[in-house]
Parts: C-alpha cells; sequence; structure tokens
C-alpha cells in the first residue's frame, strides 16, 4: 500500500517504545534469535534503537518516534501495534485494531481511497 499511495498521502512508522526489551518483557523469539535491547532511557537511545529496527527490518516508509512520556501512544492508544488512517484535518478515519493480529491492510486501504476521494478529508469543507 506504501508504493501505491506514498506520492498521494503521507505514511509514517511511529516508534513508541521497545516491546520485549531485555530488561522487562523478554519476548522468547526475541532470545531465541539472539535480540537483546535494553528499554530505551534517553530520546537519543529511542532513536539509536528505533534506527537499528528500521535497517534490520528494511523498513522503506519514514520512522518517527515517540517522546520519552508515550504522548502519541497514549493519544492514540497504539500499543503494542495499531494501523491508522487519519485525514488532512487530523480527524481519524479509521482506528485498525491491536496488531500485530489486528491488522486490516484492507480496510486501512479502503478508508484512504474515501479520503483521496474527498480531497483528504472525512467531509466535504463548510459541511
Amino acid at each position: 500500500m506504501y508504493n501505491q499511495y506514498r506520492n498521494k498521502a503521507a505514511f509514517y512508522v511511529v516508534y513508541l517504545r521497545e516491546a520485549h526489551a531485555s530488561d522487562g518483557r523478554v519476548s522468547r523469539r526475541n532470545e531465541q534469535v539472539g535480540i537483546k535491547v535494553r528499554q530505551p532511557k534517553s530520546i537519543l537511545e529511542r532513536a539509536t534503537v528505533a534506527n537499528v529496527c528500521v535497517k534490520e527490518l528494511k523498513l522503506a516508509m519514514p520512522c518517527v518516534i515517540d517522546n520519552m512520556e508515550g504522548t502519541t501512544d497514549r493519544a492514540y492508544t497504539a500499543s503494542p501495534d495499531r494501523l491508522y488512517v487519519i485525514d488532512k484535518d487530523g480527524k481519524i478515519a479509521m482506528k485498525g485494531a491491536a496488531g500485530p493480529r489486528g491488522f486490516d491492510p484492507k480496510a486501512a486501504e479502503t478508508a484512504l481511497k474515501k479520503l483521496l476521494a474527498n480531497d483528504g478529508r472525512l467531509s466535504k469543507q463548510g459541511s
């Protein structure tokens, strides 16, 4: 979807925090493959971990990071993962279920197509 619509809409991965930090809730899978990442304690550490994540996962989409207070995470109930489509006025057009199991790319694409057909807005200006 990113490749198809990236010239018509802005796409971002928002790195919130380390979900399975080695000094917190450890993932068995991470242990098996040797991933050991401590929970970042500063914005610089968070940016460094996010950068490694982008490189290792070969993400094409731009990545931004949440602040250390978790403002984005709280505002969007984004943890652990979630898909959102937001119109150009900042209104939520689609809020997906918690992912990754709750991801519904088709619903996100449907919402995006509706916005694009309506100048990027949920409703016509002045309506």
